[in-house]
């Protein structure tokens, strides 16, 4: 086995090689990325900005947008610098900071999306009594749990990484630095660390899973037993949104995080990776604009005031 290494600095190998094909691929990433930024810091925008998106279930919304926001923010200019210099390394503390804001979206957006079904739940099965079982204060409560409980779980999973003594081989078979890849390159034990993270992985994906699961199980109840079909189209239109959502989440989440460590290929989770740290960022904001009278109702409103300023 080889003696740890006294240089601190990591290889990131990478998603792309350097071919015409591959070229156009990181093209299209950028573009991706670009758009994502801009989309989602528009929602941002145009829910700060508009009285009549000032509920709950918009800031909620705006929150799972900001958290989009740092994740590719913090994947993609590390990779596309990468990329375009030729330079693949990257200190421990980046490594280390790229962990942390990973794994504290990831974890946070979990618990955000399980609040986001709760909140669609009230809203359908009962409208009456939102204000109260939606409060304010218990939104707010919410939100932060969830930045709490994601940078509790970035915290220690970045701080236990790099505690490892790492063998001379410093190349990570990834675009990103990510615990369960950093952990191959050590030279002690890491068994016990592993067995916890695979524990805390499926625990903080599947208690929110099982919370948005029940929460859709019975609104799918409440909405199968409405007498009027209006009704019924309006509930599915409400939800149907938040469920496109999750699945791609937790979809791409369950792949990466739960399968067995024998079928694990570095490619397939550097593909699938991308999907959920550079794609599925920017289809949230698509996703919940197209579907949205209201946001779109902003986006225009927005628009024709900056129409106006530039006239004047």
């Amino acid at each position: 086995m080889d003696n740890g290494n006294t240089t601190s600095d990591f290889i990131l190998l990478g998603l792309f090689d350097h071919t015409t094909a591959q070229h156009s691929l990181f093209g299209v990433v950028l573009a991706v990325t670009i758009f994502s930024l801009l989309g989602n810091g528009l929602m941002v925008l145009l829910i700060h900005q508009d009285p009549l998106l000032h509920t709950p279930m918009y800031f909620l919304l705006s929150q799972l947008s900001l958290m989009d926001t740092v994740l590719i923010s913090t994947i993609v200019p590390k990779m596309a610098a990468a990329y375009l210099t030729g330079r693949k390394s990257i200190s421990a503390v980046g490594c280390g900071l790229q962990i942390f804001f990973f794994q504290t979206t990831g974890g946070a957006e979990c618990f955000l999306l399980a609040a986001m079904s709760y909140d669609r739940y009230v809203a359908v099965c009962h409208p009456l009594r939102y204000a109260t079982l939606m409060s304010w204060p218990l939104c707010l409560r919410m939100a932060l749990g969830s930045w709490l409980l994601g940078t509790a779980d970035g915290v220690m999973q970045a701080a236990v990484s790099l505690s490892f003594p790492f063998c001379n081989r410093h190349e990570i078979d990834h675009f990103f630095c990510e615990a369960p890849t950093l952990v191959r390159l050590a030279c002690s034990d890491t068994s016990a660390f592993e067995y916890v993270m695979y524990i805390c992985c499926v625990l903080m994906l599947l208690i929110p899973l099982s919370l948005i699961l029940t929460s859709y199980s019975l609104l799918l109840s409440a909405v199968l037993h409405m007498r009027s079909t209006e009704a019924r189209k309006k509930a599915f239109a409400t939800c149907s949104s938040h469920l496109a959502v999750v699945v791609l989440y937790y979809g791409a989440a369950i792949f990466i995080y739960m399968r067995p460590k024998s079928y694990r290929l570095a490619k397939h989770d550097k593909v699938v990776s991308a999907f959920y740290t550079i794609f599925t960022p920017m289809l949230n904001p698509v996703i919940y604009s197209l579907r949205n009278n209201e946001v779109k109702g902003a986006l225009r409103k927005c628009l024709s005031r900056c129409a106006a300023l530039k006239s004047n």
